[in-house]
């Protein structure tokens, strides 16, 4: 499914952005990586703030494309990753994995299952790797939304 058939449906909306907006996102993510490597947390703790940084710079490549996800239902952290093939080129193969670490997320937070240090870690590496690749998705493809120190 392509961006515009998810905008026809409703599921996206048009939305213009800037510098800024990606700025504070990716500078967001980051703070989320330097707080998910904090050992003294739980391992719920580093996955969740793991999962912030993929979904936050997952929704800057979304806005940098020129759509925002309809948050009014639910669903849209799905949408977010499963739309970064067509966001920011990511393989799909990868996209199962970080679907994995949103249910993995979810389980945690709604439902109370313990996250084990492993697959903590499993998500801290993938989200390093989501957050440089869209880095440099947005640098070439979109350099003029990028700040200097982003």
């Amino acid at each position: 499914m392509t961006l515009e058939n998810l905008l026809r449906i409703g599921k996206l909306k048009p939305h213009a952005t800037d510098k800024v907006e990606i700025g504070r996102l990716l500078a967001a993510a980051g703070r989320a990586l330097t707080d998910a490597r904090l050992e003294h947390l739980s391992s719920d703790a580093r996955l969740d703030l793991a999962y912030r940084a993929i979904m936050q710079a997952a929704l800057a490549a979304m806005l940098a494309q020129g759509y925002r996800p309809v948050t009014s239902e639910p669903g849209h952290h799905q949408l977010i990753i499963q739309a970064l093939p067509k966001t920011a080129g990511i393989a799909g193969e990868r996209i199962r994995v970080l679907d994995g670490y949103r249910a993995v997320r979810n389980q945690s937070d709604y439902r109370g299952v313990p996250v084990s240090d492993a697959v903590a870690q499993e998500c801290l590496a993938e989200s390093c790797a989501i957050v440089d690749e869209i880095r440099a998705w947005l640098a070439a493809h979109h350099p003029h939304l990028m700040q200097a120190d982003a």
